[in-house]
C-alpha cells in the first residue's frame, strides 16, 4: 500500500533500543511528563513489539515527528496503544498503522481518545471516518501528566474499519447546518450558550466542545471539570439510546447518529 506523505517525511518501524528510547522521550514530551517518567517507557515500547505490536514512527529528515503503537486484539483486531504526530503527520503515521494491521489480516482498529479535545475528535471521525462507538467514564483514572492533570479521564472509544474507502478529501455531509441551528436545545454548557441539540425525529444529537480544552484546563480547571461533566450527561444518555458519534463541525460540535429503526 502507497502512503501519500510529505517530501522529506519517512516512515520506519521502530525495533531497536535506541529508536524506542526517542518515541518514548517524544511521547513525553508531547504529553508534558519528565522525561524520567515517561507515559510509555521505552522498555514498555519494546516488549510491545517483542510480542508482536508495532511501533511506527515519522521523520522529517532526521528529526523524530510523530510515532504510534498498535496491538493485536481479541478477534484479530488491532487496538492503537497511543499515537501523536507534528501537525499535518497525524494522518501518515495513522495509515501507516493502518497498512500494517491490514497486511496481517487485522479488519478494524480501535483507541480511545478525550472526547473534550475537538480537534482530535474531527481527525478521528471526519478525516480518518472512525465512529464514536463507546463512552468511558473516567476511564484511566486520575492522571498526573501536564495534558490531563486535574481533570477525569472519560474517553470516547473510536472504531475504525480499515477496508473502508473513506476518502477524507471528498465532501461530506455538513455537520453545521444539517438541521442543527432548527433542533430545539436540550443542555446549557457551563458558558449559558446551547451545549445539545437534539432533532424531533430522534435521529440526531449534536454536542458542543469547548474551543480549546488543554488550554482551558490550565486556565481554569474547575470551570473545565464543568464542561466535562456536561458533555458526559449528554453522550451517556444519548449513547444509552443507541447513539454513536459520526462527526465532527469545525466549529466544534459533535453529530451523533442512530439508525431510523432505533429511534423514537
Amino acid at each position: 500500500m502507497t502512503l501519500d506523505r510529505a517530501p522529506g517525511v519517512s516512515i520506519r518501524t521502530i525495533h531497536d533500543v535506541t529508536g524506542l528510547a526517542a518515541v518514548s522521550d517524544y511521547f513525553s514530551d508531547v504529553w508534558q511528563t519528565p522525561r524520567s517518567a515517561p507515559p510509555y517507557p521505552a522498555e514498555v515500547l519494546h516488549s510491545l513489539v517483542h510480542a508482536g505490536g508495532a511501533v511506527h514512527a515519522a521523520y522529517d529528515g532526521s528529526r523524530l515527528a510523530g510515532a504510534a503503537v498498535a496491538v493485536f486484539g481479541p478477534h484479530g483486531d488491532t487496538y492503537s496503544l497511543v499515537a501523536a504526530a507534528d501537525q499535518g503527520l497525524g494522518y501518515t503515521v495513522k495509515q501507516a498503522q493502518r497498512a500494517w494491521a491490514l497486511g496481517l489480516g487485522a479488519r478494524i482498529m480501535r483507541w480511545t481518545f478525550d472526547p473534550l479535545v475537538g480537534r482530535n475528535a474531527r481527525f478521528n471521525l471526519a478525516k480518518l471516518g472512525g465512529t464514536g462507538t463507546e463512552y468511558l467514564v473516567d476511564f484511566y483514572g486520575p492522571m498526573a501528566d501536564g495534558v490531563n492533570d486535574g481533570d477525569e479521564s472519560d474517553r470516547l472509544t473510536v472504531t475504525w474499519d480499515l477496508t473502508g474507502t473513506w476518502d477524507p478529501t471528498a465532501p461530506g455531509p455538513s455537520y453545521e447546518t444539517d438541521g442543527r441551528e432548527a433542533a430545539p436545545t436540550t443542555h446549557l454548557a457551563p458558558d449559558g450558550d446551547p451545549l445539545a441539540r437534539r432533532d424531533p425525529a430522534g435521529r440526531h444529537v449534536w454536542c458542543r466542545v469547548p474551543d480549546d480544552i488543554v488550554r482551558l484546563r490550565a486556565a481554569d480547571p474547575e470551570l473545565a471539570l464543568r464542561w466535562r461533566y456536561a458533555v458526559r450527561e449528554v453522550f451517556t444518555e444519548a449513547f444509552a439510546r443507541g447513539f454513536t458519534a459520526t462527526g465532527m463541525s469545525r466549529d466544534g460540535w459533535y453529530m451523533l447518529s442512530r439508525s431510523p429503526e432505533a429511534a423514537e
